[in-house]
């Protein structure tokens, strides 16, 4: 392979790894760097899913006269399978954790949807309007991710509190998993209780955001790479029988890579929804 090649392959895997940013990203942590593209699609898709939703709502239907159909029956289907895996995770009492799930599983899988998008269609449209880089995927952005985990995170620590009280939640915290009837033994265990318990209830967060993004991240990845079998020589391929039949190949992986990667974003999307429902029912026992 050429040196102009290899240069080519690496400049066009930096542009799809590039966010339209404010700022350089120079630490791993700075919370002055916004990625605009990542904003930006994260508020489209959560309107388009909260707005088809409630354009639902709006005009559903019951009865013989106006039974369900086409889009209607498909919001019905999600809503109720939803709710299904609510009732069989969380055995508390709340107005909020049905439509939580509801919304973390579509808008996750929404933002997961649009790695299926071919991946040079949207960016190339950007450099059109004088968009020099554009990441479609916000799933692939750590920030997002974490900021989705973080946001469980947060609600399971207000509802331990309101649901056994500052006592109860900082028993939990430093009276298990070892206990002894023991006074002295007993505090002799709290500071490693706590530590254990501290990693645990700070690695839920942690790899909630990685689980998602780890897997998007690699699929996007695979998109890139299959597009990079053609990029190289481009429509100069098709002279030959040879880049016909790389171009066919291309086709046919690209194609069956986006049928099992459909899979995979449903359950990244699934897996999110339920680990919250599991933490937050966690959150509302008492023993």
């Amino acid at each position: 392979m050429a040196a102009s090649d290899s240069a080519r392959i690496g400049e066009y895997i930096t542009e799809h790894l590039t966010y339209l940013t404010n700022k350089p990203q120079t630490s791993l942590i700075n919370f002055t760097v916004i990625n605009y593209d990542t904003v930006f699609f994260s508020v489209l898709l959560a309107v388009l899913f909260a707005g088809s939703f409630y354009w639902v709502g709006r005009r559903a239907s019951a009865g013989a006269a106006g039974a369900p159909r086409g889009f209607q029956s498909f919001v019905e289907l999600i809503v109720e399978w939803v709710d299904s895996q609510v009732n069989d995770i969380f055995h508390g009492s709340s107005r909020l954790i049905a439509p939580l799930a509801l919304t973390i599983f579509c808008w996750v899988y929404l933002f997961n949807f649009m790695d299926l998008i071919p991946v040079d269609l949207l960016p190339d449209i950007a450099k059109g309007i004088g968009i020099p880089h554009l990441k479609v995927v916000p799933s692939t952005d750590l920030n997002a991710a974490f900021g989705l985990s973080l946001t469980v995170f947060i609600l399971t620590i207000f509802y331990s509190f309101k649901m056994k009280g500052a006592r109860g939640f900082l028993a939990e915290l430093t009276l298990q998993p070892f206990s002894s009837k023991n006074v002295f033994l007993q505090a002799l265990f709290v500071p490693i209780n706590f530590l254990l318990e501290s990693v645990t209830q700070i690695a839920r967060p942690i790899s909630l955001a990685l689980r998602l993004f780890g897997n998007i991240f690699a699929g996007e990845m695979i998109f890139v790479l299959l597009a990079l079998l053609t990029l190289v020589h481009g429509y100069a391929a098709l002279e030959t029988f040879s880049g016909w039949g790389l171009a066919i190949m291309q086709a046919i992986l690209t194609f069956a890579w986006e049928v099992f990667h459909l899979l995979i974003i449903t359950i990244q999307a699934f897996i999110f929804m339920v680990l919250t429902i599991v933490y937050l029912s966690m959150a509302h026992e008492h023993h």
